[in-house]
């Protein structure tokens, strides 16, 4: 599997991770960390207390993150988040539909995990 197969499966933007890292030995590099980072972990933790300054920082770190790796749909739903959580905004999303977003994001995250890891081993 090459790391554009990688992204045609997990619904990543290969081509927006090029344009930010411009080498694909560095989205290799940083895609490989993806499961072992945490940060993505950190938001759905947050995502069950609903503390509005854990879910901001934590929303707007995955925002930027996923974005320079080409997850757009991680990063846009992050963004969401970190929007209704910015300090100063007034809130405007239900918890319940915070919740459903950060559900969304843990089941993309599975699966760029998933795929990530078929990656490695086809690399092998």
């Amino acid at each position: 599997m090459t790391i554009e197969e990688l992204y045609e499966q997990i619904g990543g933007d290969y081509e927006q991770a090029k344009r930010v890292l411009r080498m694909d030995k560095l989205i290799d590099k940083h895609i490989r960390k993806l499961a072992t980072n945490g940060i993505i972990e950190s938001l759905i933790t947050a995502g069950v207390a609903l503390d509005p300054t854990t879910m901001f920082e934590s929303a707007h770190a995955v925002k930027g993150y996923c974005a320079n790796l080409g997850l757009t749909r991680i990063s846009d739903l992050a963004s969401e988040l970190s929007e209704e959580y910015r300090p100063g905004n007034p809130r405007k999303m239900s918890d319940e539909e915070v919740r459903a977003k950060v559900d969304e994001i843990k089941e993309l995250y599975r699966k760029s995990v998933e795929g990530v890891e078929q990656y490695e081993s086809s690399l092998n």
